[in-house]
């Protein structure tokens, strides 16, 4: 017995070192493959957050994975503007909508940088029921309109945000179409001009098509016999310089014109007169008159008939209080 325990014992030492050598062996083989294993799982890491502040938009399993990780909003503020700060280095190319009633319109002015010598735009997206509209070569007024601050317009003539629905706009035409008896593609014409011309000039575009209402039942080719035409009936031969812009008196009734050069003369009216109500009186001709003849009750009845239009319902048998930013419209 003692024998057999010497004997034991001293293949112990034998033993362990031949498993310790197997082990050693082992590791040494399976280096290559443990070194493999990390790359890929470094840059599977890589990966994903690159994916993720890249913002990449795909639906596709794997390169949508980073996006669920973490919210948007920490991949802004980590990268702002992810790869799309590359651009810069890029020609700009025209990219095809896919939203039909969407066009994209340049207007509004930056603040000029002086280091660059240049003034900069800001491209807006606009919902319009005639998208076409915005193609149209036409000048804007905005170097105009952009002289008059916004903080001396009345508030009830700033932008409602009551015409940036497709389906606001739609119920607006609808009533019209109705109320004159005209060509739907023509009211929708008018509205999408209306709206996008509002954005320019920076006021209510609802108020534009009350006014528009008002002055010629949405006829262009309407004029009065003091002469003023157009959907605006604007006084052609008095405000000449202004259709200069658009190459002459020639172009007076032209929609995408008249509605440009009446929606600049009533917002400066409306800001050197004071309210929305004096500046209607002004543009109808009646400033130094004791009334207008009711011009301004009917612009502003109409006003809040659309206003009803567009708010939640659309149905104007129901009587509602007309509000805005939580205030109400009174006529």
């Amino acid at each position: 017995m003692i024998k057999c325990f010497s004997t034991i014992s001293n293949e112990l030492p034998s033993s362990q070192l031949d498993a310790s050598g197997a082990s050693a062996l082992l590791a040494h083989t399976m280096a290559p493959v443990y070194r493999a294993l990390n790359a890929l799982l470094v840059a599977t890491v890589f990966l994903l957050v690159g994916l993720w502040l890249s913002g990449n938009g795909t639906n596709a399993g794997v390169f949508d994975l980073a996006r669920h990780l973490v919210p948007d909003e920490a991949r802004q503020a980590v990268w702002p503007n992810g790869f799309g700060m590359l651009d810069q280095y890029k020609e700009e190319t025209p990219k095809p909508t896919v939203e039909k009633e969407i066009a994209a319109v340049i207007y509004n002015k930056a603040p000029v940088n002086t280091k660059m010598g240049l003034a900069t735009v800001k491209k807006q997206t606009v919902a319009l029921l005639m998208p076409s509209v915005a193609q149209a070569q036409v000048k804007p007024i905005s170097d105009l309109a952009d002289q008059i601050p916004a903080s001396k317009l009345d508030p009830q003539a700033l932008d409602t945000n009551l015409m940036v629905t497709i389906k606001n706009q739609r119920a607006v035409a609808d009533f019209f179409e109705k109320k004159y008896k005209l060509d739907r593609a023509k009211i929708e014409e008018y509205i999408s001009n209306t709206v996008l011309i509002a954005k320019e000039v920076n006021i209510d575009p609802v108020l534009l098509l009350a006014v528009i209402s008002v002055e010629s039942n949405f006829n262009p080719l309407t004029k009065s016999s003091a002469g003023a035409e157009g959907l605006m009936q604007v006084m052609t031969s008095i405000h000449k310089e202004k259709y200069a812009l658009y190459g002459g008196a020639s172009d007076a009734i032209k929609p995408e014109v008249n509605i440009r050069v009446g929606a600049y003369i009533l917002k400066y009216l409306i800001a050197t007169s004071g309210s929305l109500r004096n500046g209607l009186k002004f543009y109808v001709g009646a400033g130094n008159a004791d009334n207008d003849g009711g011009y301004t009750d009917k612009v502003m009845s109409e006003r809040n008939r659309l206003i009803s239009l567009c708010q939640v319902g659309g149905n104007t048998n129901t009587p509602r209080r007309l509000t805005l930013n939580g205030k109400d419209l009174r006529s």
